[in-house]
């Protein structure tokens, strides 16, 4: 019996060693020599990271998996991983500047991925990356199909053009964001009315709009505004990425866990208004929910009651809160009226008093959250440590914050651009980390990628 249970043990060991060894023969481990060795028409996804970082570890099993379904799928895109503590020319010739970082090379260019860490997101991203720049859609029946699979779907119409040319090079610009597909004009709904040809469409919430350069502005900053849809759930990443946009984001911060007629009257007057005054608004704002408050209370530095009203400025962290409590449609209209025209004025930001004022913040709370949590622990800091304690407990907190918020950003601005460096409406109807402690100031050029 003890043989049988031996020999059962060793068979399950053995498989689960054999299934993790298939899986990473998929992933290649990768050194200082990749510059010399790699083939000029190779495309590789890599990962760098370091055998001390958290995430790192986390995403290792996820990373592998990935490897093996690229392969399994005939994908041209090669998955590596290199150390980039032990490999520092490698890593500094690709600008990382936290872990893990995600990095895809194609052709001369390196693309930078700044997504959750999930296969999905990571495999979506390979490849819309390592794909045509902009995908022809040669048939009704094809554009049907991409419609009903993107939410956001941006469409050159016409043939060659300068207006094609600037599209191109868009293209290669924010690929890291969206698609960027082209079609004859035959190829459209019957519902799109083409005021100008060649044109650039975005359909998007049931409609289209067209580009129009005098009313837009340039090409690239009017795709930016537009690869969200008007009105959608937003977490940590997609708020960062808005960023981009220059628009400010108008939110419903509500508990789903915890779900109230309250809350799901807070998210219908939201999108209420994003959906009736789009004209209005949709230039300067975007709208969507947010999931629980322990964002934003480290934004504002005090606990925001939920459901609530806010408007962020995600470019200098700041905020405009309304000066009485919003209960109708009229009332938010009157709100985003107010922050439009400077009538409400910002607060925060992200000036050195308010750093400081949030540093003050976030200890209190990790504090709070230390002897609440581990009491034993606080009472062992404070008497062991004194007032350095407070310091040793905001740094505990910063990681364990960072862990219960699995969409937490961990990309930081100091990092690589998102793009490589070189070494009116109508209707339609019918046919969706842990930090480095260095990091590398960006040339113009990558401003402009970012």
């Amino acid at each position: 019996m003890e043989n049988k249970k031996f020999v059962v043990l060793c068979t399950v060991s053995l498989t689960f060693l054999l299934s993790i060894a298939t899986v990473s023969a998929f992933v290649e481990e990768l050194d200082d020599t990749f510059k010399d060795t790699r083939m000029s028409d190779e495309i590789w996804l890599i990962q760098f990271y370091a055998p001390w970082c958290t995430y790192c570890k986390q995403l290792d099993p996820v990373w592998y998996e990935i490897g093996a379904e690229l392969k399994s799928m005939g994908s041209p895109v090669n998955v590596g991983k290199v150390d980039a503590t032990a490999h520092t020319n490698f890593a500094k010739e690709f600008r990382v500047g936290g872990y893990p970082a995600i990095k895809l090379l194609k052709d001369d260019l390196k693309y930078n991925y700044r997504g959750p860490r999930t296969k999905d997101g990571i495999m979506e991203f390979a490849d819309r990356v390592s794909g045509p720049v902009v995908r022809a859609l040669p048939s009704q029946q094809l554009f049907q199909n991409v419609m009903s699979r993107h939410d956001v779907l941006f469409v050159y119409v016409g043939g060659p053009s300068d207006l094609k040319e600037k599209y191109i090079s868009v293209a290669k610009e924010l690929i890291v964001h969206t698609y960027f597909f082209s079609a004859a004009r035959n190829i459209l709904p019957k519902a799109v009315i083409l005021q100008e040809y060649p044109a650039v469409a975005v359909f998007k919430d049931g409609t289209y709009f067209l580009y129009d350069e005098q009313h837009d502005g340039d090409l690239a900053s009017w795709i930016n505004r537009e690869r969200f849809l008007n009105y959608l759930q937003i977490d940590s990443y997609t708020l960062y990425e808005m960023g981009d946009t220059s628009k400010l984001v108008a939110l419903a911060i509500v508990d789903e866990r915890n779900p109230t007629e309250e809350s799901i009257r807070y998210k219908t007057m939201v999108e209420r208004v994003a959906t009736e005054y789009k004209d209005l608004y949709n230039k300067e704002f975007q709208f969507g929910h947010m999931d629980g408050n322990e964002y934003i209370n480290g934004l504002i530095m005090e606990e925001l009651a939920m459901p609530s009203i806010i408007v962020l400025n995600v470019s200098n962290d700041g905020y405009f809160l309304p000066p009485n409590k919003v209960e109708t449609k009229e009332q938010l209209v009157k709100f985003i009226d107010g922050v439009s025209k400077g009538r409400i004025k910002s607060q925060g930001g992200n000036g050195y008093y308010q750093c400081f004022i949030r540093i003050v913040f976030n200890t209190k709370t990790t504090v709070t959250n230390i002897f609440t949590n581990a009491p034993l622990l606080g009472a062992f800091l404070v008497v062991v440590f004194g007032g350095g304690g407070s310091a040793i407990c905001y740094g505990l907190c910063m990681a364990w914050r960072s862990m219960r918020n699995t969409e937490a950003m961990r990309d930081t601005e100091d990092e690589e651009p998102i793009t490589g460096e070189r070494v009116e409406p109508k209707q339609l109807k019918g046919p969706g980390e842990d930090k480095k402690t260095e990091t590398k100031a960006k040339n113009p050029a990558e401003k402009k990628a970012d």
